[in-house]
């Protein structure tokens, strides 16, 4: 297989499945703003088919004890699993939820939502699969680029994994946060393999780029990853409010959440200060690559702070949520290839060549 061709082929599946894990994001965002999270009780079929019912009329009269009675007994193996492991904490909480056994009322749309969302995860769990086989071929000349698309291919599996734990412990917190961080493991993971695929590096700009950037790139982007941690926990607080409240009086939610949303909402403004000064030293480099990532990143950020006011200001808006969660994410992805770009560009100018492998 010729060089040219091979890259090529692994370029586009690898990009293909960093597309499809963000549409599963919003999914994902979709399935917690609308409440859908229970709508598959369990896992990996629904209500105990692959095709999922459309009518209550499909189920057992009493189909909520049927399925409460599985997920507790499911929780029961992995609550001592994590005692055994020394985590007696986690363990005590998948039992302190509220949640826990508490069973939703069928709802066919919500149903299908969660399913649609398992549907994407299964086509992702395909293509990062095509990743690693794509991948092969670098095993004779640059291995981390397998090696990464391989991990990939398995944390998409322990991934898949603690989707079904989100569902057996009823959306507990650290599951969901766990859940969200080990995606945008995979999503960088993903976006570092593409990059050093590109064997033949080009330098785009004229002169040598300023060294010592990159531990303001790194702390964007390590703030960038705990903000969209403490998201999870915020969303949490909503649907505790929301629960509450008996879905009723929205208005009235934001004044109802504790200290996380306060925190998160006050970071927010310390996390813009930062990204704004880190794309003002972007700008001053002479590369256009950089110039283009440091606009990106700042539309994302309007973007982001325009739909976190929207969510503010009009009582939690249901459409506005998933996209919240969504441009987050994508400033992270940005922010992270940004880095790989600046790491690229300094050990070029380091060179003063062009080298064949970006180490």
């Amino acid at each position: 297989m010729e060089r040219h061709s091979f890259v090529k082929r692994f370029r586009f599946i690898a990009i293909a499945t960093v597309i499809a894990v963000y549409v599963l994001i919003l999914v994902g965002g979709v399935v917690r703003s609308t409440g859908s999270g229970m709508g598959c009780p369990d896992w990996p079929k629904c209500f105990g088919a692959w095709v999922p019912p459309t009518q209550i009329s499909q189920l057992p009269a009493n189909y909520k004890e049927v399925y409460t009675a599985k997920r507790v007994e499911k929780n029961k193996k992995l609550a001592a699993t994590l005692e055994r492991l020394g985590f007696r904490q986690v363990a005590g909480d998948i039992f302190s939820h509220p949640n826990q056994y508490i069973e939703t009322d069928f709802n066919p749309i919500k149903t299908w939502i969660e399913y649609v969302n398992r549907l994407v995860g299964a086509l992702i769990g395909v293509l990062v699969f095509l990743t690693v086989l794509f991948a092969l071929p670098y095993w004779r000349i640059d291995r981390k680029v397998f090696w990464l698309s391989f991990w990939s291919f398995l944390l998409t599996g322990v991934q898949g994994w603690l989707g079904s734990l989100v569902v057996s412990t009823n959306l507990l917190p650290i599951m969901v946060t766990i859940h969200m961080g080990l995606a945008l493991l995979i999503v960088a993971m993903l976006i570092y393999a593409v990059s050093r695929s590109q064997r033949e590096y080009v330098q785009d700009s004229p002169g040598t780029v300023t060294a010592g950037l990159m531990p303001w790139l790194w702390l964007a982007t390590l703030l960038t990853f705990l903000q969209i941690v403490l998201g999870t926990q915020v969303r949490e607080q909503v649907d505790i409010v929301s629960f509450t409240n008996n879905y009723i009086n929205r208005e009235h939610w934001i004044e109802e959440l504790g200290s996380i949303f306060r925190f998160h909402r006050t970071f927010s403004a310390f996390l813009l200060f930062v990204n704004v000064y880190v794309a003002y030293k972007l700008y001053l480099q002479p590369s256009k690559k950089l110039h283009q990532y440091a606009t990106t990143g700042l539309a994302l950020l309007g973007l982001e702070i325009v739909a976190g006011v929207t969510l503010a200001a009009f009582s939690l808006p249901p459409l506005v949520q998933p996209v919240h969660l969504t441009v987050a994410t994508l400033i992270f992805g940005i922010q992270f290839l940004t880095i790989i770009t600046y790491r690229q560009q300094v050990k070029s100018d380091a060179k003063k060549t062009y080298p064949t492998v970006v180490a």
